[in-house]
């Protein structure tokens, strides 16, 4: 007369809750690492920036003299103003160096640092690296490349920097052209290894240098797109053989 309850009988509603449930979290989750991949960039680049002007500041304006700071009229310490002092500077450096006057200081100069060993040893390495990398010339890295390193087989991103030149390429017992090519690391792209490959051994890409920096420093995670050239359609086949003819 009197129905027993069956304790089964909420299972599948008990069953759809916890399902509901971790549906929910999931969409939590996916929208919180989606978030984070937007937000994580976009913070680190403003920290980043944020952080070097704050250091600039700190190293250019003590040397700038105090009738020329705003601080000293407004009250106000404006972040951002030691940069814009250190470029005014640069400029100014620049401008003089070309000429007549500044180019016979910077001898005069350079002439002093020659005469102390290990200043001189110093002051060489590194503008022949400033040299390198803010000059605008033939010597900068242009092109990247793939070789085979440290094996066959295995392939290494790398940067074409010149052909082999002088005592190097006369006693490299190779008939072909060697081109020396620098071998950076990763996650660190400033250190890496200096390689001296014959030309046909070197596989040039067609992405720029900054794509395949990218790619070294992220360890291979930011991959540029890859620029498919489509193949010639009969039309573009006809005219390329009329042209050839």
């Amino acid at each position: 007369m009197f129905e027993t309850p069956d304790p089964h009988h909420d299972e599948p509603q008990d069953g759809q809750t916890r399902h509901f449930g971790r549906s929910i979290l999931a969409k939590f989750r996916n929208n919180f690492l989606a978030g984070l991949v937007v937000i994580a960039p976009v913070g680190l680049t403003v920290w980043l920036i944020w952080t070097v002007t704050g250091w600039i500041d700190g190293f250019v304006l003590p040397l700038v003299p105090n009738k020329f700071q705003p601080e000293q009229y407004i009250g106000i310490d404006i972040r951002g103003l030691g940069v814009i002092f250190f470029l005014l500077f640069t400029l100014l450096v620049g401008w003089t160096a070309k000429g007549m006057v500044g180019r016979s200081f910077i001898h005069w100069g350079e002439r002093v640092v020659d005469r102390m060993p290990v200043i001189r040893s110093v002051y060489n390495g590194l503008k022949q690296i400033s040299e390198t990398v803010f000059a605008q010339s033939e010597t900068s890295f242009d092109r990247a490349c793939l070789v085979e390193y440290p094996r066959k087989g295995i392939w290494a991103m790398a940067f074409i920097s010149t052909r082999a030149k002088g005592e190097v390429n006369r006693k490299i017992p190779r008939d072909e052209k060697m081109i020396s090519v620098f071998l950076p690391t990763t996650p660190n792209p400033t250190s890496g290894f200096l390689l001296f490959v014959p030309e046909s051994d070197v596989i040039e890409l067609d992405m720029t240098v900054e794509e395949a920096a990218k790619l070294v420093i992220s360890a291979g995670l930011v991959a540029p797109e890859d620029k498919v050239i489509p193949a010639p359609g009969p039309l573009q086949e006809v005219a390329r053989q009329k042209i050839g003819a």
